[in-house]
């Protein structure tokens, strides 16, 4: 069973909300700001709150982003309740902890009702990449690389491909007064993406994290930025820019993760005014041109699961051209839009840059 409903989450008058045992799984991100509380306070008040489900340490701490949870917590609820605020790309860590959840869900005799209080994407409704046509990271949906769809619409999308059949509720994003008073990167989505560019950024940058190139994890750039410390600037060689795309040489020290501590050569990737960025194929370009020019730069483990496409691969391994991947991402970009719209919510829809 499948509702989306239009009003706010306290204004529900589901038995299992009012009066049940209730899970709350959540992020920073569930800040009310009318009522100046977080979303898990309406069932404490309520004295129904059983268990809240959030990222380890502090919000901002490096490696924090993933919800920790196993199916005997998840036993005796009556409801579970998820907010958090989705990246727009498909490899974010919080929206696979979700897709997760409604797997475990899905295999449970008696499963709570599951709540999505959806949150507008913070990068938009434009649409990057493909659909998997290979092996994909566990808890994936099969969506494109920059789906374009809130959280809810995912959930609506990953319900109906794994056949689950407990109850699900979307609960607006238009209903929520947050979303009327602040931007949804206001608050950061996680520990690495901190600032209103990075989700435009991510859905290619996202990839250099399985790679011997960091995007400035443990900076307050990151995927803005990317680098390593074999990386030689030259003003003979030109990286890869599209139109509306600047490439500033730089250099930084992480702070964590990869190379932690050593100074890095690498490059701010800056849009002019106005640009419509495509992160992933930008990123396909600049791969490709360190590929073929060092050594040391690599594709480690997980990165064909995540890019989860051979003709990709076959792109970064030379054996195809520029034009004929963004031909094969164009094609399949307007397939995934096909598929989106059937689970779309609200009456903007996802669509591709030109």
């Amino acid at each position: 069973m499948f509702s989306f409903r239009t009003t706010a989450l306290e204004d529900q008058l589901d038995k299992a909300l009012l009066g049940g045992k209730v899970g709350c799984f959540c992020t920073q991100n569930c800040w009310d700001t009318a009522r100046g509380r977080y979303m898990y306070d309406l069932f404490s008040e309520r004295g129904n709150l059983a268990t809240v489900f959030t990222p380890r340490d502090a919000e901002l701490t490096p490696g924090t982003n993933h919800i920790s949870f196993d199916r005997e917590s998840l036993v005796d609820l009556d409801a579970i309740v998820v907010e958090i605020q989705d990246a727009g790309a498909r490899y974010f860590n919080y929206s696979k902890d979700v897709f997760m959840l409604m797997e475990t869900l899905r295999e449970m005799e008696y499963p709570p009702a599951l709540y999505i209080v959806d949150h507008i994407n913070p990068a938009g409704r434009i649409v990057e990449g493909t659909m998997p046509s290979s092996t994909v990271e566990a808890h994936t949906p099969k969506v494109a690389h920059r789906h374009g769809l809130t959280l809810g619409e995912l959930c609506n999308l990953y319900y109906s491909e794994i056949g689950a059949t407990y109850p699900l509720h979307v609960i607006s994003a238009l209903a929520n007064d947050s979303t009327r008073q602040i931007l949804p990167w206001t608050i950061a989505p996680a520990s690495d993406i901190p600032g209103m560019f990075t989700c435009q950024m991510y859905s290619g940058g996202g990839l250099w994290n399985n790679t011997t190139i960091t995007p400035a994890i443990g900076t307050a750039r990151p995927y803005e930025y990317f680098g390593a410390p074999f990386i030689k600037h030259s003003r003979l060689e030109m990286v890869p820019a599209p139109a509306g795309v600047l490439m500033r040489p730089c250099s930084f020290t992480p702070s964590t993760g990869r190379y932690q501590g050593q100074r890095c050569q690498g490059y701010q990737i800056m849009l002019q005014p106005g640009a419509e960025y495509h992160s992933l194929l930008h990123t396909l370009q600049l791969m490709r041109f360190f590929l073929e020019r060092y050594s040391q730069f690599e594709l480690a483990d997980g990165f064909e699961s995540k890019i989860a496409d051979p003709v990709l691969m076959d792109y970064l391994h030379g054996e195809i051209t520029f034009q004929e991947v963004r031909e094969h991402v164009k094609v399949e970009e307007q397939k995934w839009i096909r598929k989106a719209k059937r689970y779309s919510l609200y009456d903007d829809q996802p669509y591709r840059i030109k």
